[in-house]
């Protein structure tokens, strides 16, 4: 041997332990989510409600079809589950894809001028709103699962969100 290789397997081993270190510390985490889900689960559930009435989902849809300046008002809803989303691991960051999707969708003042452009400047609104209630749509369904983690697409895609898998 020569005396490169036998450098190589310490900072080998280090990278292992990195390796482990990182793992176990995503387990952790992944752990206190789930436990966070657990609690909340009556306030999601009744959040996820809400977000599925009429009111907020099914009217405010048909308002982007109609052209219509209330469709606006689906920004209120999206950052109210974004909230209830990053109270649930506040110390964690959320997906930068997700964040962009709600940065484009979010913060947004009607101008006659959109009327123009309508797509360009309303779909994002609800784009965002669909991310954010389909990931509050995974924490209710995969909170309270006899399986510890629980097991499906819909839990993966909730756990990207917190970048955790």
């Amino acid at each position: 041997m020569n005396g490169n290789a036998s450098n190589a397997e310490p900072d080998e081993a280090a990278h292992q332990c990195d390796l482990q270190g990182m793992e176990d510390r995503r387990v952790e985490e992944t752990d206190k989510l789930l436990k966070a889900l657990n609690e909340r689960q009556p306030q999601l559930q009744e959040l996820l409600e809400e977000m599925s009435s009429r009111r907020c989902y099914e009217v405010p849809v048909y308002w982007f079809y109609r052209h219509s300046f209330y469709v606006y008002g689906l920004q209120d809803s999206t950052l109210k589950i974004v909230s209830a989303l990053r109270g649930l691991a506040p110390h964690l960051k959320l997906n930068g894809d997700f964040e962009q999707v709600i940065a484009d969708g979010t913060g947004k003042t009607f101008e006659v001028s959109h009327n123009e452009a309508w797509g360009k400047h309303t779909r994002p609104i609800v784009e965002a709103f669909l991310h954010a209630r389909y990931m509050l749509e995974m924490a209710v369904c995969y909170g309270n699962q006899p399986e510890t983690p629980p097991l499906g697409s819909g839990w993966a895609a909730f756990l990207c969100l917190y970048n955790l898998r």
